[in-house]
């Protein structure tokens, strides 16, 4: 989300008070929800709980980011939610039931910031933000497995809890923090944007094999600012670059691609811009082994209403990227409603699109491989968080899904919203 828009535009609605939900709602004529702004419309999505972020602990009650973590012992699987908030990072248990257990929280490392992005590698969550001074925290999650924890939150400490601080950011903020698991890699990307201009390192590479000591590896300037970016050993088609590191980026006016097998020395492979660019945000290979192909969504297009998205209804881009020297724009997926589209990831030939005031839509993109027009992409679910605009066909505006975590093995998908709460649903495929 663009600052300067932010601040223009707003993106409170007056939604306060509304009530949690504590049992299973199932997604029945097309709605889940009982109270007239607590009903939600929805397709082949149930409700298993929703819980206002008052009662996971914030006071500021404004969310963003959201991950996951999961953790396996004696055959037991338990599964977390690292709800981001505009004054620090919440954790809750997904219950077997889809019910929540709020556990704790992590309160902000300096000042509150709608900006906080957070990633997990291993056992440790790697939490940044755009607030002044903050860096990266370090979170041991093993913290989140003491039973004693279930109806007892704690306020973990900033002092005590953190496994470590890294500081080595300009300024110390970032926009996004970016995870390559396979390299025990955190890109801090949009390293402070007040001093985008001012600062040559716009992505600082910190290797956090050692969690207790991250240490800056380092960094890339070329082509601007980075906005957000998904890291890979690459795996693709494309033998020049086989075993690689590569991330995919998105840099406000192109998607480029770097070449970061070298942290301290990393390199452009393409900068691209594409029909409609307004603002680049954030994509997800479809097929993390294969690498074919990448979807992506530009914020600023709808808003704008700039090609292929002149009617206000979400565009998301298709990218080839078997020639990772000239990935190729191959098509689009529109949306039937009219929204902004945010952060988007794939699983198992699904894609869930976070699209602010629409809310989570699944969007089935498994035809990509024998049409990479979009012309067989269909939307399989979706469930709308934001029942305010429904009667006019959605809003172009901000408001509703931040983020979305798809990657439990439960099938449990958590939806983080601005200014209601925390989602917890579930993909009903026999709907």
């Amino acid at each position: 989300m663009r600052a300067d828009v932010v601040s223009a535009q707003g993106i409170f609605d007056p939604t306060l008070g509304i009530n949690p939900i504590a049992e299973y709602t199932p997604c029945l004529d097309g709605y889940a929800g009982k109270e007239a702004n607590n009903t939600y419309m929805c397709k082949n999505l149930d409700l298993y709980s929703f819980t206002p972020h008052a009662d996971i602990g914030s006071t500021a009650k404004v969310g963003n980011d959201i991950w996951g973590w999961a953790h396996t012992s004696d055959g037991v699987t338990r599964e977390f939610g690292l709800i981001g908030q505009m004054d620090g990072t919440a954790f809750v248990e997904v219950l077997p039931s889809g019910q929540i257990a709020y556990l704790g929280r992590l309160p902000t490392q300096t000042v509150n910031s709608i900006w906080r992005d957070i990633k997990v590698i291993g056992t440790h969550a790697f939490i940044g933000s755009e607030a002044l001074g903050h860096g990266i925290q370090v979170f041991d999650l093993l913290k989140l497995l003491d039973k004693s924890l279930l109806g007892n939150p704690k306020q973990f400490s900033i002092e005590t809890d953190l496994t470590s601080h890294y500081d080595g950011l300009p300024e110390g903020s970032s926009h996004n923090v970016v995870s390559h698991a396979d390299k025990n890699l955190i890109v801090a990307v949009g390293a402070n944007p007040r001093m985008q201009y001012r600062v040559r390192c716009r992505s600082i590479f910190v290797d956090v094999a050692d969690p207790a000591n991250p240490r800056t590896v380092g960094c890339a300037g070329e082509d601007g600012y980075v906005h957000d970016a998904q890291c890979l050993t690459y795996t693709g088609p494309d033998a020049t670059y086989n075993g690689t590191d590569v991330c995919y980026s998105f840099n406000e006016d192109t998607f480029t691609i770097y070449n970061i097998t070298d942290p301290s020395s990393p390199s452009i492979i393409s900068a691209t811009f594409y029909h409609g660019v307004s603002y680049s945000h954030q994509g997800w290979v479809i097929d993390e082994k294969d690498q074919s192909y990448l979807l992506m969504n530009d914020e600023m297009d709808e808003m704008f209403t700039r090609g292929w998205a002149v009617d206000k209804k979400t565009v998301t881009y298709i990218w080839d990227i078997k020639d990772l020297s000239r990935p190729m724009l191959t098509g689009h997926y529109k949306s039937p409603v009219r929204a902004i589209d945010h952060n988007l990831y794939v699983h198992n030939g699904l894609v869930y699109e976070s699209n602010y005031k629409s809310g989570l839509r699944i969007v089935d993109v498994s035809s990509v491989v024998t049409d990479p027009t979009g012309a067989g992409f269909f939307e399989a679910a979706f469930f709308d968080v934001h029942p305010e605009d429904d009667a006019i066909g959605g809003d172009a505006t901000f408001g509703g899904v931040w983020s979305t975590y798809p990657y439990f093995e439960s099938g449990y998908i958590l939806v983080n919203t601005l200014e209601r709460g925390l989602f917890v649903v579930k993909y009903n495929e026999t709907a």
